[in-house]
């Protein structure tokens, strides 16, 4: 950025959220002049490093949202959720984005009793909720093996609401689509300090109606936020490219996405180069919500992921990893994602994805447009709009808190393994960690 400027809106942060945002104006209100700042390159942070998910999964669950905000406003939750995925596709494709985007769905294996007795409470409760019996379905093994041949399964769910996407592709064609409609995106341009009417940077003051704050997992670096957000981070591996023979031993055919029913979240997918790309939770959070460069990579977590997925799929016991990467994301304290504007000040925000971010950004982003043209429709009225997650506890509460509830998620699954009954430890330390 050359200088200082003028804009109607300014927008923080050139990740999924923020593009997103630029994208709709730009369609809804195309003579709106936006300003995108970036302080790396467009999908430097979680953006361009997730495990391509574009999934319905929305941080708190339909039948928490219900008893929240009530039946008829989370199943409108759900459903815009459940577009999204589509919609995302349909963008790739009326714009010319390669990202690799194919839905396949989401198969989640159930390998211990405990495991599948969860499962049959989701689609339990995935039907009382008001949700469609096609939604979410209950496997048995045979079907569950035959989505993906998974050692020891005993059953498990699939939704069709996922798509398996590229992640890098989509954010950097998605930059490129937004400055060919007019949008003006500044990259190595870091962000110093947001207020009202102004942002600050290095190389001057952009002054604008609307300030959008798209930082994600990056947002407690700026003042004021230091506890708004946790960053945490997830971490992955990739293996080699797959013989064709590998592939009709495990499945995957479809493109599915996949996990199992453990309570350390773990993620996968097949990619369209014939790699499973497989990552997870379990690295540490740092004290003060630190986010350095070297904490994208852990040697230990790494080795944790190889062996994760060898236990998960023993076809791959002979098969090379080739590369290793991570960062943050972005969870409040309530891990209740949120999207909004205070039109008294001109501030705009959306974030606080804990990591279910690919769709929920594209979400986000319609709904900032809307709001910020004073479009009246469906999204603006949506549960989620206005939330306000209290701040996270000062440290070192914060670093005890946070780290131990993950050493806990983790005992919990090594307990479920040797015993078959659900962790009593999990039922305690999953309401803190925002288990529903």
């Amino acid at each position: 950025m050359p200088g200082s400027a003028e804009a109607d809106v300014v927008i923080v942060g050139a990740g999924f959220t923020g593009l997103w945002t630029a994208y709709h104006l730009s369609r809804v209100a195309p003579d709106c002049r936006v300003v995108v700042l970036e302080s790396e390159v467009a999908g430097f942070g979680a953006s361009g490093r997730n495990g391509g998910w574009c999934s319905a999964l929305f941080p708190v669950a339909t039948v928490a949202l219900s008893r929240r905000y009530g039946r008829e406003a989370a199943l409108r939750m759900a459903n815009a959720m459940q577009s999204t995925v589509r919609e995302v596709g349909a963008t790739c494709a009326a714009e010319g984005i390669d990202a690799h985007y194919d839905r396949g769905g989401t198969v989640v294996l159930a390998r211990t009793p405990a495991q599948l007795r969860r499962s049959e409470g989701e689609v339990a409760t995935s039907l009382a909720s008001g949700l469609a019996p096609e939604d979410l379905q209950l496997l048995d093994a045979a079907t569950a093996s035959a989505h993906l041949a998974g050692a020891g399964v005993l059953g498990g769910t699939f939704t069709p609401h996922c798509a398996a996407i590229h992640p890098a592709r989509l954010v950097r064609g998605l930059a490129r689509v937004v400055q060919s409609r007019g949008v003006s995106l500044h990259e190595r341009t870091p962000v110093r300090r947001i207020e009202s009417g102004f942002v600050h940077t290095d190389a001057g003051v952009v002054r604008a109606d609307v300030v959008v704050r798209a930082t994600e997992g990056y947002t407690p670096s700026l003042p004021g936020h230091g506890r708004t957000v946790a960053p945490m981070y997830s971490l992955m591996v990739a293996t080699e490219p797959l013989s064709e023979t590998t592939w009709a031993a495990l499945g995957l055919a479809q493109r599915q996405t996949f996990s199992d029913g453990r309570h350390l979240i773990i993620y996968g997918q097949r990619t369209r180069d014939g790699r499973i790309a497989f990552g997870g939770r379990g690295a540490p959070y740092h004290f003060g919500s630190a986010v350095l460069p070297e904490h994208d990579r852990d040697p230990d977590v790494f080795a944790a992921l190889r062996t994760t997925l060898r236990e998960l799929l023993p076809q791959l016991r002979d098969v090379a990893f080739t590369h290793a990467w991570g960062g943050p994301l972005a969870v409040p304290r309530d891990w209740h994602a949120s999207v909004g504007l205070d039109r008294s000040s001109g501030q705009a925000w959306a974030g606080g994805y804990v990591g279910d971010g690919v769709g929920t950004s594209h979400l986000a982003g319609r709904t900032l447009a809307d709001l910020i043209a004073g479009r009246d429709t469906d999204l603006v009225d949506l549960p989620w709009v206005g939330h306000r997650s209290r701040s996270w506890e000062p440290e070192p509460l914060r670093w005890l808190g946070i780290n131990a509830g993950l050493r806990a998620m983790t005992a919990a699954d090594a307990e479920e393994s040797v015993t078959g009954r659900s962790s009593l430890l999990a039922r305690v330390v999953s309401p803190l960690l925002g288990g529903h």
